[in-house]
């Protein structure tokens, strides 16, 4: 395992969870490779992406078989101006790169939101670190480590 997943699993243990993480070596970069590895839905795939509100750094957890809406999260976040992130603002707040961005265990505290959809689900897959480690875990618990306020940001 790498040390981006190692910090994914002692943060996870901070709220008393272990987990199974899975590598896949020709990695999950997106939503249906990650799909396609782990042998469920393109739905229960968790996209870690990373916006700027005005001049902060907020995550956006959403299903994989959804896209953010930017007007819906910035009025969700009650900012005024909304747009993705670049690698390297995402690699500093976060200590992790794009396609292996987790829910959790950033660097950084960040404002996160939460998509409803997600909760349709008994499990869902995210990111441990890396483009090619994910877990798996159940949506509420999700929802309540990371803190995330959830919304309807997503189409």
């Amino acid at each position: 395992m790498s040390d981006a997943v190692d910090r994914v699993k002692v943060a996870a243990q901070l709220h008393e969870l272990t987990l199974d993480v899975l590598e896949y070596p020709d990695g999950t970069r997106t939503a249906a490779d990650a799909a396609a590895a782990v042998g469920c839905q393109v739905a229960q795939i968790v996209k870690s992406l990373i916006f700027t509100i005005d001049d902060e750094i907020v995550l956006a957890m959403t299903s994989g078989s959804n896209r953010v809406d930017t007007d819906a999260l910035v009025a969700l976040a009650g900012g005024q101006q909304c747009t993705r992130a670049d690698a390297d603002a995402v690699r500093v707040t976060t200590g992790f790169a794009i396609g292996g961005v987790p829910p959790f265990g950033h660097t950084t505290p960040v404002s996160a939101f939460f998509d409803r959809d997600l909760l349709d689900h008994e499990v869902v897959w995210a990111a441990a670190g890396t483009p090619r480690h994910v877990f798996g875990i159940d949506p509420a618990t999700l929802l309540a480590i990371t803190g995330a306020t959830l919304g309807d940001f997503a189409t």
